[in-house]
């Protein structure tokens, strides 16, 4: 049977958009774009979002669709997206999914957790008690009570901290207990039947060669006026660092360079950083999805497998 979606899934600078070009120019595709950061409008070089001449090359889509000063949330992501499977199928053509951002993946295909809506008297107390006793004391009392969400944010991860809280202040439930059900409402809604989706992951063989590409993309990218594109950002006067947009990697790093709390000269080593650290991440997503098809993207041959995993589904 003909999948319903084609997925391809990797970590940050593993190729996934010449790969998914490739895949566009022998098959009738559009992308829809699943990445967390390439929905924001002028955070282009920090994002390394495709170029205008690859974006005109076959229809994108979720990119540069929200401003900076607004989030955008996997429940958008997968309302959005499931609507433009439909779309485009209607159409004739195929879906293909591409991007890093591997909740967007999971939301999509597994549906969305059943978590309370915010309550803004909660979020105003445990606000107060971080004021009072700090984010890091307010982490060790989520591990108290949540041990599992605990030990994957950091001691400052103030939004996700409070939301943590704030869910088990509300349910008496841990966060990770809504993780752990599935809701109804999944990638099958769209369709109306069963979906048969592809998943190809690109994942590095030496960690090293995926270290190494990091590195001359951030290069590239403070070559290319990375920091004159976060000074534009911080000029508009209604952003600050604790947005989403500005939390992305680099940006974040160059956010802090720019406020003078951390060095300028650590800037690139910091955010080099941050960024391997993310594929680590990345990379330990899709190692949790068995039925993804590996291709090596360190592989001389790796967008040749790609296009014939495709192919072979395709036939």
């Amino acid at each position: 049977m003909t999948p319903t979606c084609i997925a391809l899934a990797g970590p940050t600078a593993s190729g996934k958009t010449a790969a998914a070009l490739a895949i566009a120019d022998r098959h009738p595709v559009e992308i829809i774009s699943v990445d967390s950061a390439l929905v924001y409008r002028g955070m282009d070089i920090g994002t390394a979002k495709p170029m205008a001449a690859e974006l005109a090359t076959v229809p994108h889509h979720l990119i540069d669709i929200r401003d900076p000063l607004h989030a955008y949330s996997a429940a958008e992501f997968v309302r959005d997206a499931q609507g433009l499977i439909g779309q485009i199928r209607a159409r004739g053509k195929l879906p293909l999914l591409v991007g890093g951002t591997m909740l967007y993946f999971k939301a999509l295909t597994d549906g969305l957790d059943d978590m309370p809506k915010a309550d803004a008297g909660v979020r105003a107390d445990i606000a107060a008690s971080a004021l009072d006793r700090g984010w890091p004391a307010l982490h060790a009392e989520l591990a108290q009570v949540d041990p599992v969400t605990a030990e994957r944010l950091k001691p400052n991860d103030s939004q996700r901290i409070s939301r943590a809280l704030e869910i088990f202040k509300l349910t008496g439930l841990p966060m990770s207990s809504f993780h752990q059900q599935r809701a109804t409402e999944s990638i099958a809604a769209c369709a109306h039947k069963k979906v048969d989706t592809v998943l190809i992951s690109l994942e590095p063989n030496d960690r090293s060669w995926l270290h190494k590409r990091i590195a001359q993309r951030f290069d590239s990218m403070l070559a290319a006026g990375f920091l004159d594109e976060v000074k534009a950002l911080r000029a508009r006067g209604d952003l600050h660092a604790d947005l989403p947009a500005m939390r992305c990697v680099g940006y974040r790093q160059a956010w802090e360079a720019l406020d003078g709390t951390t060095p300028m000269a650590e800037l690139r080593d910091k955010g080099i950083f941050a960024t391997r650290q993310l594929a680590k991440r990345q990379i330990t997503w899709l190692r949790s999805m068995p039925h993804r098809r590996m291709v090596a993207c360190d592989g001389a041959d790796a967008q040749q497998q790609v296009l014939e995993l495709v192919k072979a589904q395709l036939a």
